[in-house]
């Protein structure tokens, strides 16, 4: 890490999402989030901690209510609050609410127990930070999406949608995890969007949950299945004489090969005729759906579209922060799990990613098989902290293995060979230290 700050260095983390019902309550990252709470605790440098909402998964409890979730959690993880209440003795640290732990924002007796443990929790869906002559914006971001928004925040009985689906999806999912052949559907806080979500539980159905010899005799049918639509097509025009030299020459070619020839002739036949059923009652359900779909849309009763966009709503909250306060150098949020550094008008748009297993979708390399997610870890903090040449904005890597080896299975890897995913952080970015002109004459005019 760059060791030419001068002045304040701000550490910002979001969306840890600890604890919940039942198997959500395992975190996976806890070790290294101790690590990197004990390396602050003695580091040198003028430094904060930022956690940037979505610290807890309070959204997740769903057999308890108010305190007695903070209750759980200091009870289930000791080790945590004691680090936190040993760092923050030398480092600031300010917690913001998310959208899960929305609740803290909603009593104020979260405020005294938090600081017991030396956490400045602030109930306020933003602050703000200086650093030299620029300031930095900090919020989670959930108000940005309009599944998550709260209209009256901190009222602990406002639950915007975003709300539903974790109380009753992600924390049925918790609950139900451990009945699996492995300990998989507890991930499914880690899909976004969550529109995925269906895709997701075929693709860990079809690879972990069905029985094995099923799922080994059906591969090579819809590995093969392109093929098999064209050799059905072929088919077609041999039967009704327009062209039969592709059907001819494969029929003489296996005849030669005697019993192997008759074996490869037999499930070439087999597939064909599935695919050319699928072709015939494809067609007419097709257009069907077809008309639905136009009708469906014509009395727009889909008309709001779940799917938030992962970067234009921040891009355009960023700008009204940037119109309406010059002097800001960098808009930091989390919320969407997605690390990265977006330069806007001149300013730096900044996510902080999440501390949740994050799943990477890879297409298989042919055939109509599910799609492959492929887990990987980003732990990160982000610095940003005041140079020569103005603020700079640098993510820490924290250090975790991949979980692709026990968890992706070996027929996954050959189907999707040289598709993984190899993530990487943002390179490091600065902004000048130049405040802009417009935000000089403001302040003048004050």
């Amino acid at each position: 890490m760059a060791d030419d700050a001068d002045g304040p260095v701000y550490y910002v983390i979001s969306d840890l999402h600890i604890g919940g019902d039942e198997q959500l309550g395992e975190v996976d990252f806890l070790d290294e989030l101790l690590g990197f709470l004990e390396r602050l605790e003695t580091t040198d440098e003028d430094a904060e901690l930022l956690i940037n909402g979505d610290a807890f998964g309070l959204w997740e409890f769903t057999e308890v209510d108010g305190l007695e979730k903070f209750d759980i959690l200091t009870e289930r993880y000791p080790e945590l609050f004691e680090q936190l209440q040993a760092t923050g003795e030398s480092v600031p640290i300010t917690l913001l609410p998310g959208n899960h732990d929305s609740e803290l924002a909603a009593y104020d007796e979260y405020v005294e127990r938090l600081a017991e443990y030396n956490v400045d929790l602030v109930q306020s869906e933003s602050i703000t930070r200086s650093i030299g002559d620029r300031t930095i914006w900090f919020e989670h971001g959930h108000q940005q999406d309009p599944n998550n928004r709260f209209e009256d925040f901190g009222n602990a009985y406002e639950t915007p949608l975003g709300y539903f689906y974790n109380t009753h999806v992600t924390s049925r999912a918790g609950r139900l995890s451990d009945r699996g052949r492995y300990n998989w559907l507890k991930d499914v806080q880690a899909i976004t969007p969550t529109e995925r979500v269906p895709r997701w539980l075929l693709s860990k159905y079809f690879y972990r949950e069905m029985n094995p010899l099923l799922r080994y005799a059906v591969i090579p049918f819809l590995l093969l299945f392109n093929i098999s639509v064209l050799l059905a097509v072929l088919a077609g025009l041999d039967v009704m004489g327009i062209w039969t030299m592709p059907v001819a020459t494969t029929d003489a070619v296996l005849a030669r090969l005697g019993l192997v020839g008759e074996a490869v002739h037999f499930l070439l036949v087999v597939n064909v005729a599935v695919a050319g059923m699928i072709i015939l009652i494809g067609i007419p359900v097709y257009f069907v759906l077809r008309d639905v779909g136009e009708t469906v849309e014509r009395f727009g009763i889909f008309e709001t579209d779940l799917t938030v966009d992962p970067e234009e709503p921040y891009e355009e909250a960023a700008r009204e922060v940037f119109a309406d306060r010059p002097e800001t150098a960098v808009f930091c949020y989390g919320h969407t799990h997605r690390p990265g550094v977006t330069e806007v008008d001149g300013r730096l748009l900044v996510n902080t990613g999440t501390w949740l297993k994050r799943l990477h979708r890879r297409d298989v390399v042919a055939g109509v098989l599910p799609p492959v997610f492929y887990p990987s870890y980003q732990l990160c903090a982000v610095r940003i902290s005041a140079v020569p040449d103005g603020v700079a904005v640098e993510y820490e890597e924290i250090g975790k293995p991949s979980p692709s080896a026990e968890e992706i299975t070996l027929t996954e890897r050959l189907l999707t060979l040289g598709r993984e995913p190899t993530p990487e952080l943002p390179e490091r970015s600065v902004v000048s230290a130049r405040v802009p002109e417009s935000a000089s004459a403001s302040t003048a005019d004050e």
